[in-house]
């Protein structure tokens, strides 16, 4: 099959998702990254390097995806952090014409409830460029979640990250961390949510609620048999 993985940022495909990535990718599976925002305008916006952290972000990304055996990764170039004043079609329209390229069958993004405001955007931008007409690729539609982004919203009816699919990615864990150090700008030290060891910890809390090993939960939204 053909998957499309869309995230805010660069790193927010790994940390979510990079364990599934790799198991699907093994699986014979062809994943393809889009990534939203160049990444790193807000944080650097006063910055004279600005341009070579810029093509700094990118390279890891592709070396980050590349370990995780992705085909493809697309870079979209809107402003980081400000999603929320870029016009809705313009996001729409981005994430429309990747799925137009790629075709995907199933698609993967953002947890709707996150506290980032990025990742809201991208979510409805997401549902606007899947909708179910005629003729659209994408039969399965989930989320997933962000660490530092899906745990710090209150977990309120409308924001609680309630998972219905649980991937076992146990002999993939090695590669996902191995991904996330190849994000170096984006390497947190422990216990902040953006480490490694927090990621590996979470992983594997996810899974023994599961009666499994090291896990990545999704939210399945759509599903066409």
């Amino acid at each position: 099959m053909k998957i499309l993985v869309i995230a805010a940022h660069p790193d927010d495909e790994v940390y979510g998702m990079g364990g599934t990535i790799a198991k699907l990718s093994e699986a014979g599976d062809e994943v393809h990254v889009l990534i939203v925002t160049d990444g790193c305008t807000a944080q650097y916006r006063n910055d004279p390097r600005l341009p070579q952290i810029l093509a700094q972000k990118q390279e890891e990304a592709r070396r980050a995806n590349a370990l995780l055996g992705v085909k493809a990764v697309h870079f979209g170039t809107l402003p980081d952090m400000r999603l929320d004043t870029v016009p809705h079609v313009e996001v729409n329209r981005l994430i429309e014409d990747t799925v137009d390229a790629v075709a995907p069958e199933v698609a993967y993004t953002h947890f709707f409830g996150d506290v980032n405001l990025d990742h809201q955007m991208v979510y409805r931008s997401t549902l606007v460029a899947v909708r179910p007409v005629p003729g659209q690729t994408v039969r399965e539609l989930y989320c997933y979640r962000v660490p530092s982004s899906t745990e710090w919203n209150p977990q309120l009816a409308h924001t609680a990250f309630l998972p219905n699919v649980m991937v076992d990615i146990t002999d993939y864990a090695a590669l996902k961390e191995a991904a996330l150090l190849a994000y170096q700008t984006e390497a947190r030290a422990y216990p902040h949510p953006r480490s490694a060891q927090y990621v590996r910890e979470t992983d594997r809390s996810c899974g023994l609620q599961w009666g499994m090993g090291s896990s990545e939960a999704f939210m399945l939204l759509r599903k066409k048999g």
